[in-house]
């Protein structure tokens, strides 16, 4: 009996371990994976810890083996592809939602939209002043996210066209500091997660045809995909961990959990 009560503790210790997730990485992804972890924890036998630093720092966590799954706001790059394998791991990737990024200004400031061609002038540098963007005479002081972020890659890439920041640019080390930054300086502007913006910022349209239409970052206008500034969400974990880490995965990708990503204020995967 005592051989039979101790082999179930056991049995009983090796699931909940089994349960045990670490989620690590994207700053954006933040508000989905707590919320979804919040909500798996009430199965019994279930432990999730959730944190953020970046999407650099996420991949590294899990190259380093100090995280399950590492949550990431672009793709894995090769280098960091090439840095598994050489420790023996494969990697996995799944899509848990889209995100669309709004370009934010101070609620003061009397610019409502601005085309592609115009935030690239400014994040680059070569645009200063609101005024050459129909704007009031005073300095753009433009805000971006450090260079481990995700996000920082993303707007490089799609609004910047591999372009460079501007030398000296103001670089945040998390989402909440881009808004507080932004929300206190009356000729600021930056970036974060639509999911992110409130009353203490002012969201502006994007026009990616040049100036003949303007897009707002809404929900409705993400999900029928019509704002040009979108990108998916991704998960990364260790292929060989696959039976660790599926039943939170499975739980992120169910009606459920993608019901998480829309009341979250994110685009579901379906």
């Amino acid at each position: 009996m005592k051989r039979l009560i101790l082999t179930a503790i056991i049995a009983l210790g090796a699931v909940f371990i089994a349960q045990a997730q670490r989620i690590k990485g994207s700053d954006t992804c933040l508000p989905i994976s707590q919320r979804m972890a919040e909500r798996f924890m009430s199965r019994p036998g279930t432990s999730v810890t959730v944190t953020g630093g970046g999407s650099g720092v996420g991949i590294s966590a899990l190259i380093e083996g100090s995280t399950d799954i590492a949550q990431l706001s672009r793709e894995i790059r090769f280098d960091e592809k090439q840095k598994m394998q050489n420790s023996g791991k494969s990697v996995t990737e799944i899509i848990i939602a889209y995100d669309a990024l709004a370009i934010i200004v101070h609620p003061q400031n009397r610019i409502s939209r601005l085309t592609r061609e115009q935030l690239e002038g400014i994040f680059s540098g070569r645009i200063r002043n609101w005024r050459e963007v129909g704007g009031d005479d005073m300095l753009i002081i433009p805000y971006a996210r450090e260079t481990s972020s995700g996000t920082y890659e993303f707007i490089r890439e799609s609004v910047m066209r591999h372009r460079n920041y501007k030398s000296g640019i103001m670089s945040m080390p998390a989402t909440g500091a881009v808004i507080q930054s932004v929300g206190q300086t009356r000729g600021a502007i930056g970036y974060v997660g639509l999911a992110y913006v409130n009353s203490r910022v002012k969201a502006i349209s994007v026009s990616y045809d040049q100036g003949s239409s303007y897009v707002a970052p809404t929900v409705a206008n993400a999900k029928n995909h019509s704002y040009p500034i979108m990108r998916p969400l991704y998960y990364y974990y260790d292929t060989g961990a696959e039976t660790r880490v599926k039943p939170f995965i499975d739980y992120v990708l169910s009606d459920e959990g993608q019901k998480i990503v829309t009341d979250t204020g994110f685009v579901p995967v379906n």
